[in-house]
């Protein structure tokens, strides 16, 4: 934008100068051609004395409207400059809020991650191509122990802070082509493409153990978590619903041990 206008005013100073240009040349010229013509003006022949002398105002009254003209011309550019710029500084703000409301509608404010309305979206284009040429493909479901407790504890500010540490560890331990979105409070999915369930305890592993300092506390941060491989023919609900089950026998397992971290065997 900064750019754009930059260069709009120096196409601007440079019509001013080329404006001036013009002028000074039609007076020069205007000038020259009194001068030269003076000499006649004076002799005695009263006949050609006015016919140079109607000649000499024809010209010099050419030379000003010409003169106006050009000033009328210019001022038309520069007022069309002005609403170009305009318009493109609006289309410009125009297509910046539109990238916002595309991230908003995409993303999770709070962290950063996909929502669920992308998840979904994404989960059904994956199962589609995953039946149409045999890709593996997984999902994982996180849910937060004892994420209520924390908030009616110390509070939504370090609720916030949990959410955001965890999504930004899940963020690292992915690779490029998975998907990371909150879809609740404290739940989390993660689509996999071209990965089969055998492989999911290298990533619960490297996810490791988390924790998050707050307010000079040290809050543990534990989940648990279910998981499904794509089976053919099912839909993408039918593989969620899957997941989600394995999510609360797992929860149900770990109720007893907060502290745990849950890496299941696959």
């Amino acid at each position: 934008m900064s750019e754009i206008q930059a260069r709009l005013r120096r196409l601007e100073r440079r019509d001013w100068w080329l404006w001036w240009t013009a002028i000074a040349v039609m007076l020069l010229l205007t000038a020259g051609v009194v001068s030269l013509s003076y000499p006649t003006l004076v002799e005695e022949d009263s006949v050609l004395r006015q016919q140079l002398d109607l000649a000499v105002r024809g010209l010099v009254g050419l030379v000003l409207l010409f003169n106006l003209y050009s000033i009328y011309q210019q001022i038309l550019i520069k007022r069309l400059r002005r609403q170009l710029a305009e318009s493109m500084e609006a289309m410009i703000r125009l297509e910046l809020r539109a990238r916002e409301l595309h991230q908003l509608a995409m993303h999770d404010p709070l962290t950063g991650l996909y929502n669920r309305r992308f998840a979904e979206q994404r989960l059904k284009a994956e199962t589609s191509r995953s039946q149409r040429h045999g890709h593996s493909l997984s999902v994982l479901l996180f849910d937060l122990n004892n994420f209520k407790q924390i908030n009616d504890r110390y509070g939504h500010a370090a609720g916030d802070l949990v959410l955001k540490e965890f999504a930004a560890r899940l963020q690292r331990v992915l690779r490029v082509s998975d998907i990371a979105a909150r879809i609740g409070g404290d739940e989390f999915f993660v689509l996999l493409p071209d990965c089969p369930p055998e492989q999911l305890h290298h990533l619960l592993a490297r996810l490791g153990k988390i924790e998050v300092h707050y307010d000079g506390t040290r809050l543990p941060v534990t989940y648990a978590v279910g998981w499904a491989g794509y089976e053919p023919g099912e839909s993408p609900q039918q593989m969620l619903d899957r997941a989600d089950r394995a999510l609360y026998e797992n929860k149900r397992a770990l109720k007893s041990d907060a502290e745990r971290v849950p890496v299941p065997t696959l």
